[in-house]
C-alpha cells in the first residue's frame, strides 16, 4: 500500500459529519473505508469540500445493514446512498479491475458488447486503477489520519497537472466523458493539462456523439453552471468538443454572435459567484439566439414567421445533444418570443408584458442583447426606467387583479408618457 505524508490542510479540513460517522461505523465493523475522490481532491487545493464520497470493501448488501436509513440504487454500479435529515452521502465498494482479471459473473453486456452491469468487487488498489485521473484517485482515512496515494496525485495537485491513470487515449475509449471531465477539472483547479490528456481529447473527442443525451445534459450543467462556464466555453472550442454539448457555430472573434454569447456566459458565472439563482434554460436560450436568428432570416431579412417556425427546431436539434427537461422548453421560447414583444411599448401593452411570469428572464436577455451590440435602440433603458416607475403601481395592480370588482387596471395607471 502506497502511504502519502497526510498534509496538515487536509488534517484541519471540517469534513461532513455524516461522511466521517459513516466512514467510523463502517471500520467499526471491521471494513476498510475512505473518503475518496472531490471532497479529498478539493480539500487539498484549498477549495470547500462540498460532495463527500465514501469507498469501502464492504459490499452494498453490507452497507445497508449496518445504516439504517440507506438503499442501494443503480444497476450497472451498484451504489448505497445513506441519508441524514438534509444530507445524503454516496457509499461505494471498491470494483475490481476487469480488464486484468477472468471475473465475469458480475458483468452483463448487450449484444453489442456494451457493459450493462459492473459489479465485480475487488481490492483497493484495483478501485485506484479504475478512477480517471491520478488528483481523483486519492483515499484518506480520516479516523487513522491515513492517506492513500497509488498514481503520484499528491505531487501532481502540487504541480497543478492534471495527469492520467492509465493511458488517456485508452482511457478516454472506456468513457469518452473523461475528456469533457478533463477540461472541467482544469478550469476549476486552475491546472494544466498534462500533453498527452491534450492529445486524448483530440484524438477521441469525436466519441462523445455516442454519449447519451441525458448524460451529456449533466454533465451540461456540470461544465456550465459552476462559476467557469466562459473559461469552459472556450476551451471545448479550442479543443473541437464543444459541438456535442450545444448546437452552435463557431462565430467570428467580435462579431455580435460570439459578444453576446459570451456576454451570457460572464452573466452566469457572476451571478454564481454572487450566489444568485441560475437555470440552464435560460443558458440555453442565450447559446442558441444566434443559430435562431440565422434560421428567421430569408434572403437577408428577418422573417417573423420562420423566427416563431423555427423555435421547435431549434430546440429539437439541442435535445439531439443534451437532454434538456420538457419544463425548460416553454421557458426557452417565451424568453425568445418576449424579446419582439419587448419592442411593443405602445398602449396597454407594457403593462401585460411587465406581468408575464417570464418577464424578468427575457428583460435580463434583452440587457445581454444591448450589452453585447447596441442594436435595441435602448429598450433595456427603456424597460428599466418602466420598471423602476412601476414598481410600487404592480403590486397595486396585481391586488386589483385579484379582486374581480375592478374595471381595466391599465386605465388606473396614466405615467407611460413619463418614459417618453
Amino acid at each position: 500500500m502506497s502511504s502519502a505524508p497526510v498534509p496538515k490542510i487536509l488534517k484541519q479540513n471540517k469534513f461532513s459529519p455524516l461522511a466521517l460517522e459513516i466512514v467510523k461505523k463502517l471500520k467499526k465493523s471491521g471494513f476498510q473505508a475512505y473518503l475518496v475522490g472531490g471532497c479529498v481532491r478539493d480539500s487539498l487545493v484549498g477549495i470547500k469540500a462540498k460532495d463527500f464520497d465514501v469507498s469501502t470493501d464492504a459490499t452494498p448488501e453490507e452497507v445497508k445493514k449496518i445504516f439504517r436509513s440507506s438503499r442501494i440504487i443503480g444497476k450497472r454500479f451498484r451504489l448505497v446512498h445513506v441519508f441524514s435529515r438534509n444530507e445524503l452521502i454516496e457509499v461505494s465498494t471498491f470494483r475490481a479491475d476487469t480488464s486484468k482479471t477472468n471475473h465475469s459473473s458480475g458483468i452483463v453486456k448487450d449484444s453489442e458488447g456494451k457493459i450493462l452491469r459492473d459489479n465485480v468487487w475487488g481490492t483497493l488498489e484495483e478501485d485506484c486503477i479504475r478512477r480517471d485521473f491520478s488528483i481523483n484517485a486519492l483515499y484518506f482515512d480520516p479516523v487513522e489520519n491515513h492517506l492513500c496515494d497509488f498514481h503520484d496525485g499528491l505531487k501532481h495537485i502540487q504541480k497543478k497537472i492534471l495527469v492520467s491513470i492509465g493511458n488517456p487515449l485508452v482511457r478516454f475509449e472506456e468513457d469518452p466523458v473523461r475528456s469533457l471531465r478533463a477540461i472541467r477539472f482544469s478550469s476549476k483547479l486552475k491546472f494544466k493539462i498534462s500533453n498527452d490528456v491534450k492529445e486524448a481529447i483530440y484524438q477521441k473527442g469525436n466519441l462523445l456523439e455516442n454519449i447519451s443525451n441525458a448524460r451529456m445534459f449533466d454533465e451540461f450543467c456540470k461544465i456550465f453552471l459552476t462559476k467557469e462556464a466562459q473559461n469552459n466555453f472556450n476551451k471545448l472550442n479550442s479543443f473541437g468538443v464543444l459541438k456535442y454539448l450545444i448546437n452552435t457555430e463557431n462565430h467570428p472573434e467580435n462579431s455580435f454572435d460570439s459578444r453576446f454569447q459570451q456576454a451570457a456566459l460572464v452573466n452566469t458565472d457572476n451571478r454564481l459567484k454572487a450566489s444568485k439563482s441560475v437555470t440552464p434554460g435560460f443558458l440555453i436560450a442565450a447559446l442558441l439566439w444566434p443559430r435562431l436568428i440565422d434560421a428567421a432570416k430569408e434572403k437577408g431579412s428577418f422573417n417573423l414567421r420562420k423566427f416563431f417556425r423555427s423555435m421547435d427546431r431549434i430546440i429539437r436539434e439541442q435535445q439531439e445533444l443534451t437532454a434538456v427537461p420538457r419544463k425548460f422548453h416553454g421557458y426557452i421560447k417565451d424568453i425568445w418570443s418576449l424579446q419582439l414583444k419587448l419592442e411593443t411599448r405602445l398602449g396597454h401593452q407594457p403593462y401585460k408584458i411587465l406581468n408575464h411570469p417570464r418577464f424578468r428572464a427575457a428583460y435580463d436577455f434583452l440587457l445581454l442583447r444591448e450589452e453585447a451590440a447596441n442594436d435595441t435602440q435602448g429598450m433595456g433603458e427603456w424597460w428599466t426606467k418602466f420598471q423602476r416607475i412601476n414598481r410600487p403601481a404592480k403590486i397595486e395592480m396585481l391586488k386589483i387583479l385579484r379582486d374581480s370588482r375592478s374595471g381595466p387596471v391599465e386605465k388606473k395607471f396614466g405615467f407611460l408618457e413619463e418614459l417618453s
